[in-house]
């Protein structure tokens, strides 16, 4: 049923609107309702068409439809006009209750207009009534008008007299009654009538009395203001009536600050009274006189902590942040409150009313920030004596808290004093404390350095330390290896000056902490932490390891100086270390701690790697120079102290060489405890076993011979020289390389090469020619084992050998065999 209704609503809409159509058709209209043109269809069959025929239609229709087709179209025809003459009824009777409905609406609008017009002609008749009677009474009335504002005005004169008259006995009810304000207002509104008409002996008397009780009134507030003893709000109240009376602004000004500096003043003072100059400094100058000397060794567990020892601070009456409280509590809110209440007396009032046009706020603006300034320069004094007396750099936090509290309560006079320079000299003061801190720091560190360095050296200087049955210095004592070796004591000194870098890093950590209020300044963002940290402590701190560590080859000289050549190997391994690893990863802490930004240049970790480097390349090779003098040194006066031609026999090896020997293995020990051992070159299969003969071999045979024979073909030093041309050069004193076998060599070609320039030096006899070749066979089978290339090793003892051999007066050598069996013996 529902689907039938919605064909049947369907086909309803279709057929309105093919009516509507019809008809627009019909009336000529187009789809907006307007008259088409002219400019139609022309054709006489177009029933629709303005030229229609009916003749024609019909005529056209019998001559080309069947009788089927005409019989349709006639029952179409019936049905449009049936459809048409129905539209055309209903749209007559729609029309005609149109009609009928604005005929009835024109009918009462005409009632209406009708009574509107009655209703205008009496408002027109009343209105020229009322006018008649206005013109009647003000004729009436013109005459007394004139004398009632006449008497009107004798009235308002004759009250402003009685309102004189009776002034001074009014003021003097309200300076009874203490109230000046009602007081300073009546005489304010008499004083321009009394001064017009001053001439008046009458109004003359009135101002003078009035006069002399104003200046009674203006002595009161003066008193009143002098005292300051009342509310705010009355001191508002007496600054205003005194200005309303003349008083001078700058001078009331002037009293205002003069009372509050006084007051101030007193706080000043106060803080300058926790003050004094320290009266312990000299004992704590002794105490850390002591620390230093004190025998502490580094080998223990506790020295890879920061030392406690290292820390002093002054002991006043009250510690830095007891002092910045005093001194916010007291002189900054007192400040605060003297800057509020100027402002609410000179600056706030005045810029309303008469007083705007003095230009008072600007004068007493002027004032105020002169006083401020002034007063603040004395405060901040106070200040940076009292946090140069910090110079313990064990807490830090109570400095940090207390410079965040001193710049926290600053602000308060940037928000009651608009450009004031007070909080930004305030940040200036905190900025230098904390770049002062800094130094202070990085001069403990440096201490600590100096320090562990003594410490170091005394623990080397202990006869325990031995290491593999070896003395540690080069001596010969032998003994267990003790508690403290070499490996110990680098870790151990490395370890602490690491934990001390981490310990002031995390102090000076604080400075930048998020809650730190002045820690969000540009200068502790960027500046601080780039050159303040990490220029300033960290990379100043490495720089100076790698020179003080270099200052230990500069004091050495020829005698090898009074550094330990153990601390010289120590040292270099150090700054090896550091190259390798430590400088690295110490930068690498420093820029995620203090999130470092490098807006400016700062020096790269490459730069100090390679002066680490070179420290300990400086050192090594030091270390090398002043052990190969010491075993130098035993060997030139083996040689100078001895008569080679008078010698005897001999018949074993020299205490010296054995002497030698035993150093060489100690030293071989000792850096081979911090050092690898490094690259040799194959050793040949009788490197223990080959002797030192003037007729050992070929070449020594071609060499020497010809001097012993009665026809030498060629002169001995000619064949010399030829040999030496031939031989590889031997750089004595060349850079040695990180590694345990370089030391070595270097070590063994300074001892051998000043044997031979020794020997160069002598004249031997037969047996001191044997001497030498025995003591030449004895270093070979012990000190070929140290050296890169053995070879090294044969040539400087070939050479001494030869050496001896030219300045023998009667060259005679030892039998190979004979060699053998005394360097076994010894």
């Amino acid at each position: 049923m529902d689907g039938e209704a919605l064909v049947s609503e369907d086909s309803g809409a279709d057929r309105k609107r093919r009516v509507h159509g019809m008809l627009k058709l019909y009336y000529g209209l187009n789809e907006e309702g307007k008259a088409e043109e002219e400019a139609q269809s022309l054709d006489p069959c177009d029933i629709n068409g303005p030229h229609f025929d009916p003749e024609h239609f019909l005529n056209k229709l019998r001559r080309e439809c069947s009788l089927a087709e005409l019989m349709d179209q006639e029952t179409c025809m019936v049905k449009q006009i049936r459809s048409l003459d129905s539209d055309m009824q209903t749209l007559v009777y729609e029309n005609y209750n149109k009609f009928i409905s604005a005929t009835d609406t024109i009918r009462k609008m005409k009632n209406d207009f009708k009574k509107m017009e009655d209703e205008m002609d009496c408002l027109s008749a009343n209105m020229s009534a009322i006018t008649e009677f206005s013109a009647r009474i003000s004729g009436t009335l013109q005459d007394q008008h004139a004398q009632i504002t006449k008497l009107s005005g004798v009235h308002t004169l004759l009250r402003k007299l009685q309102f004189l008259f009776e002034l001074p006995a009014r003021l003097n009810k309200c300076l009874e009654m203490q109230a000046y304000a009602q007081a300073v207002r009546s005489h304010r509104l008499a004083r321009c009538v009394l001064q017009q008409y001053s001439h008046l002996p009458s109004f003359k008397g009135i101002q003078d009395d009035c006069h002399d009780i104003m200046d009674k009134l203006a002595q009161e507030l003066r008193q009143k203001f002098r005292d300051g003893g009342s509310s705010a709000k009355d001191l508002s109240e007496c600054v205003e009536l005194l200005l309303q009376l003349d008083e001078p602004a700058e001078e009331l000004c002037d009293k205002f600050l003069s009372h509050a500096r006084s007051r101030l003043e007193s706080d000043l003072q106060g803080l300058e009274a926790e003050i004094r100059p320290y009266p312990y400094a000299s004992a704590v100058k002794n105490a850390s006189a002591r620390r230093v000397s004190s025998p502490a060794s580094l080998g223990s567990p506790a020295d890879s902590s920061p030392k406690a020892s290292a820390i002093f601070s002054p002991t006043s009456n009250t510690d830095i942040l007891e002092f910045i409280d005093r001194g916010c509590n007291e002189f900054v809110s007192s400040l605060c409150l003297v800057i509020t209440s100027y402002q609410e007396l000179f600056v706030s009032h005045a810029q309303t009313g008469e007083l705007a046009s003095k230009n008072i706020p600007e004068m007493a603006n002027g004032k105020l920030h002169t006083f401020v300034d002034d007063l603040a320069a004395r405060y901040f004094s106070l200040v940076e004596r009292r946090i140069q007396e910090e110079k313990g750099v064990g807490d830090n936090s109570l400095l940090v808290r207390a410079l965040d509290r001193f710049h926290r309560r600053l602000q308060a006079v940037t928000k009651l004093l608009p450009g004031s320079t007070v909080p930004a000299k305030g940040t200036e003061i905190v900025i230098r404390a904390a770049t002062e801190r800094v130094k202070q720091y990085l001069a403990a560190l440096q201490s600590f350095y100096m320090d562990s360095l003594t410490d170091v050296r005394q623990a080397l200087a202990t006869p325990r330390l031995s290491v593999a049955g070896a003395s540690v210095g080069g001596g010969g004592g032998s003994s267990r290896d003790g508690p403290n070796s070499l490996p110990e004591l680098l870790s151990s000194l490395s370890a602490s000056i690491l934990n001390q870098i981490k310990s002031v890093l995390a102090s000076v950590h604080l400075f930048t902490a998020k809650d730190i209020t002045f820690s969000n300044k540009p200068y502790f963002k960027g500046e601080f932490c780039s050159q303040g940290v990490r220029e300033s402590l960290v990379v100043s701190f490495i720089k100076f390891i790698c020179q003080c560590s270099r200052q230990f080859c500069e004091t050495a000289g020829d005698k090898g100086g009074s550094t330990p050549p153990a601390l010289l190997l120590l040292l270099s391994r150090l700054c090896l270390d550091y190259e390798t690893s430590t400088i690295s990863y110490i930068l690498t802490l420093t820029d995620e701690q203090f999130l470092v930004q490098h807006h400016s240049p700062v020096t790269p970790v490459t730069t100090l790697c390679t002066e680490a480097r070179e420290a300990a390349q400086k050192l090594l090779n030091h270390y090398v120079k002043v052990q190969g003098l010491i075993i130098s040194q035993m060997l030139r006066k083996s040689v100078e102290t001895r008569d080679w031609v008078n010698t005897i026999e001999p018949r074993n090896v020299r205490a010296v060489m054995k002497r030698v020997v035993e150093d060489t293995t100690s030293i071989d020990v000792q850096v081979g405890l911090l050092y690898e051992e490094g690259v040799r070159k194959a050793h040949s299969s009788d490197s223990s076993k080959r002797t030192f003969s003037v007729y050992s071999s070929s070449r020594q045979q071609a060499r020497y011979a010809a001097s012993y024979t009665p026809s030498a073909p060629m002169d001995t030093n000619l064949l010399s020289n030829i040999h030496k041309l031939f031989s590889e050069r031997i750089d004595i004193f060349s850079s040695v390389e990180f590694n345990k076998v370089s030391v070595m060599t270097g070590i063994i070609k300074i001892s051998l090469k000043t044997f031979l320039e020794c020997v160069r030096l002598r004249t031997f006899g037969r047996y001191g020619l044997q001497q030498i070749q025995v003591d030449c066979h004895y270093l070979q089978m012990y000190l070929w084992r140290f050296v890169s290339d053995e070879n090294l090793v044969h040539f400087l003892l070939d050479e001494i050998v030869g050496s001896s051999a030219h300045r023998c007066l009667d060259p005679a050598p030892m039998e190979q065999s004979v060699i053998e069996v005394i360097c076994e013996r010894g």
